[in-house]
């Protein structure tokens, strides 16, 4: 887009309503243009927000609304070290009003910046996300995790004691489903590459059983790809080629973002990761997704929603950059199952119709079960339904359940329903009844909320503080909205 214009794809009487805070959707030079005005005036704005003087503010992100509101999102500095913990978002209205989310309402401050000991190939920093803020080394440990991701672990330690602070994995993984989206168009290059030329330039790689490097761009001498069926290379490529597609344009055209960064580059995809890998993982490391192949080589993990969860962490990644462990990294995990679904739901592909099932088609236990369920997530038998003190104990992907349970609330309601051919019956926590405001108000709710209200070390009761502030930018104070984004956290017991 040469030009500012607004988002696309809502009624008329829902871009009249929302069309004061709706995010305005900047080219990647506007963006650049932005971020950098923001930066030159960051001095100002860390006085003004009553930041120390030996701290400073990295500016992340910049989102402007229609109606001249500006959302900017930073990281910060203590005496030039990161802060981890430490983001925060300033809002600025136009006529100059301000407030500030923080990550840590704690005062930055240590005695001294300087270590006694170093560690080699780590790097100092300020640990703020929990507790005291105190000096701190991080150290990244790489190796593979149990079944074959894999592993990039940060490990934060004392930098005076020699204590572990914390621990978190970079990798993050998903599962969705494979080869069900039939005959597609796919944005391929001249001379016939997996070279997406109008979404950013997204590549696809073939990795042959390699773990490492980006392997080799698909190439082709004419421009049809694949055969639907998994012994044929091309058709992994192409699934993940689309997925990408796909989701690209559902960013695009439905939350008005111009590629995972925002800045209209686009990541990368790798297929044919390992030998018989069941998985997809999402790398900031190399802004890229793997899929590898499934059980016996034969069911590649390369569709729609795959690709949707995949890309979605890189969003995140890029905004809130919420923490991969405890509720954050439950959030972490919904969003991507959030938005991964509603990819599905957009593409609105006969051979894959949009569902609350994740990985439906995998078949990953053998017995035809998917491995989460948006709808009630104690299904899968691990996941929680609502929220209680003991779930940041649980998995991420399992943490994730009363997210997940929550956005199906607020999107289809509760009760029994059948959708696109599934059955569902969605309970609540207090035996309430919630009424549904559909699928895309719930999922531009959820974006505004993750992209300007969430920071890092966001938790169930910051998510729903954050996604309130969202209803109230999009629909108002006293809208419906408004009011069934409260009853679905109250559905699903964050009050």
């Amino acid at each position: 887009m040469v030009v500012v214009g607004f988002q696309t794809g809502t009624a008329g009487a829902e871009v009249s309503r929302e069309a004061g805070a709706t995010a305005l959707a900047l080219s990647a030079p506007q963006r650049a243009a932005a971020i950098q005005e923001a930066q030159a005036s960051a001095v100002a704005t860390a006085r003004a927000i009553g930041l120390g003087d030996r701290e400073k503010l990295v500016v992340r992100d910049v989102v402007k609304d229609a109606d001249g509101t500006v959302h900017t999102r930073y990281e910060r500095t203590y005496e030039g070290l990161p802060v981890l913990g430490g983001d925060l978002v300033v809002h600025r209205k136009k006529n100059g009003a301000r407030s500030t989310t923080k990550a840590t309402p704690a005062r930055i401050a240590v005695p001294t910046t300087a270590a006694e000991r170093t560690r080699e190939g780590a790097r100092k920093v300020i640990w703020a996300a929990t507790g005291k803020p105190v000096l701190a080394w991080e150290s990244v440990v790489t190796g593979l995790q149990h079944d074959g991701t894999p592993s990039e672990r940060h490990v934060i330690t004392d930098a005076t004691t020699g204590k572990e602070l914390h621990s978190y994995e970079a990798i993050e993984t998903g599962v969705g489903n494979t080869r069900y989206s039939g005959q597609v168009t796919l944005g391929t290059a001249p001379g016939y590459s997996l070279t997406d030329t109008a979404r950013g330039g997204h590549k696809t790689y073939d990795l042959n059983g390699g773990t490492n490097g980006t392997g080799t761009l698909f190439t082709n001498s004419t421009d049809t790809w694949g055969n639907g069926l998994a012994s044929h290379r091309e058709t992994a490529a192409a699934d993940a080629h689309y997925g990408a597609a796909v989701t690209w344009d559902f960013y695009k055209n439905e939350l008005g973002r111009n590629g995972i960064r925002g800045d209209g580059v686009a990541a990368y995809s790798r297929v044919h990761y390992g030998n018989a890998y069941v998985n997809a993982f999402w790398s900031d490391q190399c802004f890229c997704m793997t899929y590898g192949d499934g059980a016996n080589n034969l069911k590649p993990l390369t569709s729609l929603d795959v690709a949707g969860h995949e890309m979605t962490h890189g969003l995140t990644a890029a905004t809130a950059g919420l923490r991969y462990s405890r509720e954050s990294g439950g959030l972490n995990e919904a969003t991507s199952d959030i938005l991964g679904t509603s990819v599905e739901f957009f593409a609105n592909n006969a051979s894959d119709a949009g569902d609350y099932l994740i990985g439906e088609k995998i078949d990953i236990r053998g017995n035809g079960t998917p491995l989460r369920y948006m709808d009630k997530p104690s299904r899968d038998g691990n996941s929680a339904d609502y929220w209680s003190k003991s779930l940041g104990r649980l998995d991420v992907h399992y943490s994730s359940g009363p997210a997940n349970h929550f956005f199906y609330l607020l999107a289809e309601g509760s009760g029994a329903k059948t959708i696109n051919g599934v059955s569902y019956d969605s309970p609540t926590y207090d035996g309430s009844t919630v009424t549904g405001i559909g699928r895309q108000a719930a999922y531009k709710i959820w974006y505004k909320a993750l992209s300007v209200y969430m920071t890092s070390s966001t938790d169930y009761a910051g998510a729903r503080t954050a996604t309130l502030s969202a209803a109230t930018d999009l629909y108002g104070a006293n809208s419906a909205e408004y009011h069934a984004v409260d009853a679905a956290w109250k559905a699903v017991n964050v009050k």
